[in-house]
């Protein structure tokens, strides 16, 4: 049974995109493999765009439902957890991504379905 409503997570969008772009300078990542720092940044300002772009109240063109929008960052959440044995991340490179893909993944998967409206 999921918590996780669509105004919730349209409050987390902007956030986690900010930080997905700033946190890898901070935390000075990349002393494993360079691309550690360039994916979140990357996923940071596709993250951006998609939140931009999605169907909710935060969205500002919302061309791309919500449904669409919970499957790219379901994807985006695997992606983060196969990215350090795929790129062999090591040490705060690799726990960096596990724990943002876990995060991402509990997130779309404690997804509240939204009530159908009949009219």
């Amino acid at each position: 049974m999921g918590f996780v409503t669509k105004k919730m997570h349209a409050y987390l969008d902007y956030p986690v995109a900010v930080a997905l772009i700033v946190l890898p300078f901070v935390l000075e990542l990349g002393d494993s493999n360079p691309l550690a720092l360039q994916l979140s940044v990357i996923t940071g300002i596709a993250a951006f765009i998609l939140t931009v772009l999605t169907d909710h109240q935060f969205g500002i063109y919302r061309i791309v439902s919500y449904k669409g929008h919970l499957i790219v960052d379901a994807l985006v959440g695997a992606v983060f957890v196969i990215a350090p044995f795929a790129f062999s991340f090591e040490g705060l490179d690799a726990y960096f991504y596990w724990i943002n893909g876990a995060a991402v993944l509990a997130v779309v998967s404690l997804h509240k379905p939204e009530m159908a409206i009949h009219s």
